[in-house]
């Protein structure tokens, strides 16, 4: 039976991680946070003290980490997955762009290990479901043999090609539009109340609408906003880091980025005022103080 190893036990990895243990697959974990590995490890999974000894013990070794840094740490720095006797291939689920999956590929590839760069959309409720989408490319058979883990956690699961970099390319496609959904659909919401009418009722018609609903719309405002709870569970400063890599890997193949590097502005602005670590919907109150407005069950006080 094929060896999996888990690296990142977060918000997102920790119950992509559980999946892998509930379906029976034999998993070592490491986290910095040995509490993490103590609730893992309480569910039947190895501990692993470091990420080499991950390496050590599985042949395909997931990681899902919150910067492109700490991602070449782990897989290609002192200490890492390159060099480890076990591993054949090294998956990883975090965002990171195009160029680094590219760079690590090469660089994994040279010490006998197959990468798959396969990023994720669904965000949290997704992982502890169990549904998420997961966007994978690289090697066919390095899919293959990870494909177990992946179907754990994973509720559509797309291999775009043998070609470094295209599931991170398509991430990003799917985080600017989802930046991008999020900031316009506030802006025209507020609109709405500042013309009169209350923030509840332009939403209940707009998530019924044909041609407005959507998941920033019935998801984002209508659940997360409206009623002020700013808890989708994808922090401002991760959310800002994708859409600077969008920019910068667009100028790169030379796609014209008019329209999300204003929304970029927005996120940057949330992130300026000190809202690093909050949830990515708060960007709405960027919006909020600009109409003197705001997106709440009573309405609005504008």
């Amino acid at each position: 039976m094929t060896t999996f190893g888990f690296i990142g036990l977060g918000a997102m990895g920790k119950p992509m991680a559980r999946h892998l243990v509930q379906r029976g697959l034999a998993v070592t974990v490491f986290d910095s946070n040995a509490a993490a590995v103590d609730d893992l490890a309480g569910l039947g999974a190895a501990r692993g003290a470091t990420v080499r000894e991950v390496a050590e013990n599985a042949e395909v070794v997931m990681a899902c980490l919150p910067t492109p840094d700490i991602v070449e740490q782990v897989a290609i720095g002192a200490g890492g997955i390159a060099g480890a006797g076990a591993v054949k291939v090294f998956v990883d689920h975090s965002t990171t762009g195009p160029t680094v999956a590219r760079k690590l590929a090469a660089v994994l590839q040279a010490h006998g290990i197959q990468a798959l760069d396969a990023p994720l959309a669904g965000g949290v409720a997704g992982a502890e479901a169990g549904a998420l989408t997961v966007m994978v490319s690289g090697h066919a058979g390095a899919f293959e043999l990870a494909r177990p883990a992946l179907e754990a956690y994973g509720r559509n699961v797309s291999h775009l090609g043998e070609q470094p970099g295209l599931g991170q390319t398509l991430k990003l496609v799917n985080n600017m539009i989802a930046g991008s959904a999020l900031v316009t659909a506030a802006e025209a919401v507020l609109f709405g109340v500042k013309a009169g009418i209350p923030a509840h009722a332009i939403l209940q018609v707009l998530s019924k609408s044909a041609t407005a609903r959507g998941f920033a719309v019935e998801t984002l405002l209508a659940d997360k906003v409206l009623s002020r709870r700013f808890d989708f569970g994808f922090r401002m400063d991760l959310m800002r880091k994708d859409m600077r890599l969008v920019l910068s890997e667009a100028e790169a193949v030379g796609a014209p980025m008019f329209a999300s590097a204003v929304v970029k502005q927005f996120f940057d602005a949330a992130v300026a005022d000190g809202g690093a670590n909050d949830d990515m919907t708060r960007v709405v109150q960027q919006i909020e103080k600009l109409a003197g407005a705001t997106i709440g069950a009573t309405g609005c006080q504008a």
